[in-house]
């Protein structure tokens, strides 16, 4: 069974960075799709980021696009999300999320971590 563990949320000013870690278990992840989502309050949760495991392929949601990075680290079967110039809007608590490729929607998640980015 696939288990996903976020961490590294917290508090950090405008302007400032975080950086997020999904540690997964439970499968060797060679043929997943790893993602990071988003929802802030009284908002539908919103697509970040995802990583092709094999090779690296990475595709990003268009609020994000050139502030967040999404990387994988293999020895530790660990996926991050480096969050750049981070804005108010990007408050939200993010969700670590898996697939299969080529499957249909994202059936693995984290609990999620808090992220609030103070004006």
């Amino acid at each position: 069974q696939v288990q996903l563990v976020e961490s590294g949320g917290g508090l950090v000013q405008a302007g400032g960075s975080l950086r997020l870690s999904c540690a997964a278990s439970g499968r060797t992840f060679s043929s997943y799709v790893m993602a990071w989502f988003r929802q802030a309050p009284a908002k539908e949760r919103e697509f970040v980021a995802r990583i092709i495991w094999s090779g690296g392929a990475t595709f990003y949601g268009d609020s994000v696009k050139g502030r967040f990075t999404i990387s994988r680290e293999n020895a530790k079967n660990t996926v991050f999300l480096q969050m750049n110039s981070l804005r108010p809007d990007d408050t939200a608590v993010y969700y670590c999320a898996a697939k299969r490729v080529g499957a249909g929607p994202y059936d693995n998640w984290g609990q999620g971590t808090q992220v609030t980015v103070s004006s």
